[in-house]
């Protein structure tokens, strides 16, 4: 319980860059223990500067050290002598060509090492913490900042008993990488012991393009890498839903290798043989032979009823004229009544 995560070194490599940029084998430990006297001799020389950061850039023969404040107008002083006189203190701690550079703080309310140097002053001064606090965060949120929280710990108001207290307006995000949040530690040298003042900032999301910054776009897909293939893939179908676009990609896999036909059993070639009939099977056997003919005569006698109704058809329409007694003797047993009464006719 109550491990804290440093807020600036936390996002370093993603939002954040590297205060100290150089590389060493052999000489790590002298060139750290000389990166932290000059950070002292910063701090110390330029203590009324407000200054928020120190950077320290090492080549082959030169040390850049860049100084952020907001005020830069102490820090060079009349005519560039105070830049002289901390680039001369810089360079006895250093073997190397010292390069001094200063950058200029546009918003100090929004670095939050500046807020605790200020609530730190306050304390020093005697001004009551809480009201020290409040005041500090109200001109922070003014500033444009999205969330501020300002901790003060150790004999507050001069108490015998050291506590911890905390004001804290907006929202502070420490758990988010992108989130740009200035923190700063200082402390403050009170005559009934030391105080001291942490606060957080949160100006924002950072999302930027440069190196060490966090990316806003998803990665890009690497090229001239084959896509994966895999067994059993089927070639794509263009859908009307889809508006006739393939919905996969066809992967081309080797024609399988024929086969030998499989050996069938003398079992399977050989038809089985009939069963022998039994006395059980008789009636079943005589009912479907009933069936079978009763079907037969009912497919004959429609044929029978279509010939007669055809034949008196054709009996029933003779040539009329001279011929007519030849069709009469065709016509069967009825023809010579037809005959005889043909000549008492004519005589009447």
């Amino acid at each position: 319980m109550g491990h804290k995560v440093h807020p600036y070194g936390f996002r370093i490599g993603i939002i954040k860059p590297w205060l100290a940029k150089w590389y060493a084998d052999r000489d790590y430990a002298t060139l750290l223990q000389e990166d932290m006297r000059i950070r002292e001799l910063v701090a110390k020389q330029l203590s009324n500067a407000s200054v928020s950061q120190v950077e320290i850039e090492r080549g082959i023969n030169h040390v850049t050290v860049t100084v952020h404040t907001a005020k830069p107008g102490i820090v060079i002083g009349k005519g560039g002598a105070n830049v002289e006189a901390l680039r001369t203190n810089v360079g006895k701690l250093t073997n190397k060509k010292v390069k001094l550079e200063i950058k200029e703080i546009l918003q100090p309310e929004l670095d939050g090492m500046l807020l605790a140097q200020n609530v730190a002053g306050q304390l020093e001064r005697r001004i009551a913490f809480r009201k020290a606090i409040k005041q500090s965060i109200q001109r922070t949120i003014k500033a444009g900042a999205k969330g501020v929280k300002i901790q003060v710990s150790g004999r507050l108001g001069g108490s015998e008993m050291s506590r911890t207290e905390w004001d804290k307006e907006g929202r502070i995000p420490l758990g988010t990488l992108r989130a740009d949040i200035s923190y700063g530690v200082v402390h403050a040298h009170t005559t009934y012991g030391r105080i001291g003042v942490k606060a957080w900032v949160y100006r924002g999301e950072q999302l930027g393009e440069r190196p060490g910054s966090a990316r806003t776009e998803p990665r890009a897909p690497r090229r001239g890498t084959a896509p994966a293939r895999t067994r059993g893939a089927r070639a794509a179908t263009a859908r009307p839903e889809d508006g006739g676009v393939p919905t996969a990609t066809a992967v081309e896999e080797p024609a399988p290798k024929p086969r030998a036909p499989r050996r069938t059993s003398k079992a399977a070639v050989e038809p089985t043989p009939a069963e022998p009939e039994t006395a059980a099977d008789a009636p079943s056997k005589a009912t479907q032979a009933a069936a079978t003919a009763s079907t037969a005569d009912q497919t004959e006698a429609p044929a029978a009823a279509t010939a007669a109704d055809t034949e008196p058809a054709a009996a029933s329409a003779p040539e009329v004229g001279p011929a007519g007694d030849g069709a009469a003797e065709a016509a069967g047993s009825d023809a010579p009544d037809a005959s005889a009464s043909e000549p008492s006719d004519k005589e009447s």
